[in-house]
This record gives structure tokens, sequence and C-alpha cells, in this order.
């Protein structure tokens, strides 16, 4: 299976290649278009994490799976086909990049790959930089599977999950803190694995063994049933790359704690488990 990461120094040489999505966005800000204008990979795309990798919040959380017809619409918008291999980045650790290779492979594309070490790496490496509004591309192919091809677990099901991981950072997990959903704490049962754990001092993600241990210590291994939510089910794509990384197989739970506290009936616990 293709890892789902590439190096920024494949990437370069492969640019005539893949479709490149540029997914920049901050939790709670602006878009990153004007960030991506100021300079970007050569050809790629930008795509609107509120927009395209997201439909409007509601009652399903803060940030719900967008509509299969609304997300087809913006990759093909972007130039995805079915049979051209994608490239996302973002300039926020991969966070937004993994929710956007989730949603692709969840909708059926079988080559997509996030970029090791983001913008920053790209940068780093001295590599070249498009600035602009770049150009439009002509519009993909890419059509959803009938099927997902990636599991999801809803509200109503996450609590009887064998290992639920949070993937928020550890505050606001143990309810310290909760600076955006009018609750703080966590589902109950849950198990804490910060998305910064899965990053290195350089911030690429660390190596398979690495990650492996990481999620053992909470349960989450080969053939475990697994569930991982966030926030507003954004962040968690980041564990669930990292679980895939660890040979984890696991599924999102798109509501995440937006979702969670919006009935009130819902238990909460705070703490450390």
């Amino acid at each position: 299976m293709t890892s789902p990461l590439i190096a920024v120094a494949e990437l370069a040489q492969r640019l005539a290649d893949v479709t490149v999505l540029d997914v920049r966005y901050r939790m709670g800000g602006p878009g990153g278009l004007e960030e991506f204008a100021a300079g970007h990979v050569p050809g790629a795309s930008y795509v609107d994490l509120g927009t395209a990798l997201a439909a409007a919040p509601g009652p399903r959380g803060r940030h719900p799976l967008p509509e299969v017809g609304d997300f087809v619409a913006a990759m093909r918008a972007a130039g995805v086909s079915d049979a051209r291999p994608v490239v996302v980045y973002d300039d926020w650790s991969g966070h937004a990049a993994a929710r956007c290779w989730w949603l692709l492979r969840h909708h059926g594309h079988r080559d997509v790959r996030v970029l090791d070490g983001a913008w920053p790496a790209w940068r780093t490496a001295g590599l070249p930089v498009e600035e602009g509004a770049g150009t439009r591309p002509d519009p993909g192919d890419f059509t959803a599977t009938a099927e997902p091809a990636t599991p999801v677990v809803g509200v109503d099901a996450v609590s009887g999950v064998e290992v639920l991981v949070d993937a928020r950072a550890a505050e606001r997990y143990r309810g310290e803190v909760e600076p955006i959903d009018p609750v703080a704490g966590h589902v109950p049962g849950a198990r804490n694995v910060p998305t910064s754990l899965n990053l290195d001092a350089e911030g690429r993600f660390r190596g398979a063994e690495e990650l492996a241990a990481v999620y053992a210590a909470v349960g989450a291994v080969p053939g475990a049933d697994v569930a991982v939510y966030c926030g507003s089910g954004v962040t968690a794509a980041h564990d669930l790359l990292a679980l895939e990384l660890a040979g984890v197989r696991a599924a999102l739970y798109p509501g995440s704690w937006s979702e969670w506290v919006a009935d009130p009936a819902r238990p909460v616990e705070t703490g450390e488990r």
C-alpha cells in the first residue's frame, strides 16, 4: 500500500505527475487564500477547508462532513481526477491536509498523500515557490465510490467503541480549559493521544514503530475496534493518519466533541483516565 506521506524531495521530482492541493487553514481563523497567494507549491490549487471539506455548522458539529456531491464538485474544480495521484499540504503541521486526505480516501481515491513536514518543510528545503492566484486547473473527473472506503462511527454508537481516542490537547481532554466548545471534558472512557505526539522535533511524522508504541499504550493496536474524535472532526484525521502509519485501522467520529456536547443529556468526563 502506498504510504500516506510524501517527502518534499519526492514531491519536487513529481510535480508534473501529481495534483497538488493547498489546504492552509487555522482553526477559528480565516482561510489561507492570502497565504496561498503570497507563495505556494508550483501548480497547486487552493482548497478552502470551511467550504470544501466541511458542511455548515449545526447540530452535527462545527465541521460536519460535506455532502458527497459538494465534496466531489470541489475536488473536480481543484483538478482532482480518479487516476492521477494527489498530494495535500498545509502550514498547520498536516492537520488540515489530513482532513482532505481522509475525505479523498473515504470517497474512494486510491492515491492521495500528505506532504510530510507541511509547507515549512518545502520552504526550508529551498524549493521553488509560485506566487499569485495560481492557474485554474482543468476540471478533474473525480467520482465518489458508492460505499465509503474508510469507516465512520456516529454519535449513538461512539460510546460503545472498544478504544476511543481523543486527539485534542491534554488540557482540553482533561477539561481544564475549553476555548471553543460550551462544555469542557471528554467522552467517558476516551483515551487521550494529542496530535502533537505524532510528530518529531522537525514537525514530521514519527516512524511507524514509534507511533505504534504511542497508540499501543492506549490499546489502539492492529485488530482492535478503534475510533478517533477531536473538537470538530478535523484534527482527528491527523491521528487517523498516524494510526495508518502504525498499521492500525480506525474509524472517525465526524461530529466529535462539538456534536457530543450539543445534547446536555450526554455524559461528560473530566480528568485523566
